[in-house]
């Protein structure tokens, strides 16, 4: 019987290159996301040829999850994840929602408040 092909290397690590799993792109069809913006599956898989990592995408994201979180779930750097979840987004498969259209940010003086109290535990 044909041993299956190796794509990790124990010593080496990954065989190939996550670049590889988004064919050399570097960027999404659309907007940058935030590596705090918040992904949710909102579309069907069924009828579409997804890979491996976006089918763990989808997984991971059944509740929402921040783009930085997806990126360390599947062990990969945020660009290439960037550049799946568009590709999902594409698909109508996701949807990432910034975290600007969540609500106001916090005033920048509380923040420096707080961190200055923290500062001084």
């Amino acid at each position: 019987m044909k041993e299956p092909p190796r794509w990790l290397d124990e010593d080496a690590g990954p065989i190939v290159r996550p670049y590889a799993l988004i064919r050399g792109r570097t960027r999404t069809s659309g907007e940058v996301f935030d590596l705090i913006a918040s992904v949710s599956v909102v579309g069907d898989p069924a009828h579409h040829d997804l890979e491996p990592e976006q089918q763990l995408i989808l997984r991971a994201a059944r509740n929402p999850i921040s783009v930085a979180d997806v990126a360390v779930e599947l062990d990969l750097p945020v660009g290439v994840v960037r550049v799946l979840l568009g590709d999902l987004r594409d698909h109508g498969l996701i949807s990432v929602t910034s975290p600007s259209e969540t609500g106001p940010r916090p005033n920048e003086r509380i923040l420096k408040e707080v961190i200055n109290g923290l500062r001084a535990l």
